[in-house]
């Protein structure tokens, strides 16, 4: 199992992390919503859980807890900007179907 970054994810997770002063890394985790089924969650960590499963990508940490792990296995965390446009980019290979809107995915 494994979740990775792309070097521009890192960059800017690195980023905001010396801007904020602290933290572990990120989270990331799904959680049930939209019309679709489920959305992604990306927040700082400050303390890695035990049960959490920690995944590296050129020293930044990305932590995911086990229920949400097995729907992100896989999962690449990219950093896009498009035109005016910019966020994070979830490349997930187990989405089936996504609703129109693009916030929430199924398996």
């Amino acid at each position: 199992m494994a979740i990775t970054m792309t070097p521009a994810a890192v960059k800017h997770v690195v980023g905001y992390l010396e801007k904020r002063g602290h933290g572990e890394g990120v989270r990331l985790a799904v959680r049930t919503t939209g019309c679709s089924g489920m959305a992604y969650v990306l927040e700082f960590v400050d303390e890695v859980e035990a049960q959490d499963q920690v995944f590296e990508a050129s020293g930044v940490k990305v932590v995911v807890d086990p229920k949400s792990l097995i729907y992100l296995d896989g999962t690449e965390l990219d950093y896009v900007r498009e035109g005016l446009n910019e966020g994070f980019q979830f490349n997930n290979p187990n989405v089936r179907n996504e609703c129109g809107c693009g916030e929430s995915f199924n398996v």
